[in-house]
């Protein structure tokens, strides 16, 4: 991933196979289960660079990473 560009939460959710659907992953969002860099993000199209980190039920996740 170059540096400018991003992957949406929702389907950086689905990448990881934290959710099976954008639907489930929308669930997950607007219910506060997922926080990005530490804070809770409530928006799904929340766009995520190089090394931010998605947190979901204790897993963190960071962007970018293998």
């Amino acid at each position: 991933m170059k540096s400018e560009d991003y992957i949406k939460l929702d389907s950086f959710l689905k990448l990881m196979g934290v959710a099976q659907t954008g639907g489930e992953a929308k669930i997950f969002i607007t219910e506060g289960l997922v926080k990005v860099n530490g804070e809770i993000e409530l928006r799904r199209g929340r766009k995520l660079y190089n090394n931010d980190k998605v947190e979901f039920e204790g897993e963190i996740f960071v962007v970018g990473e293998k």
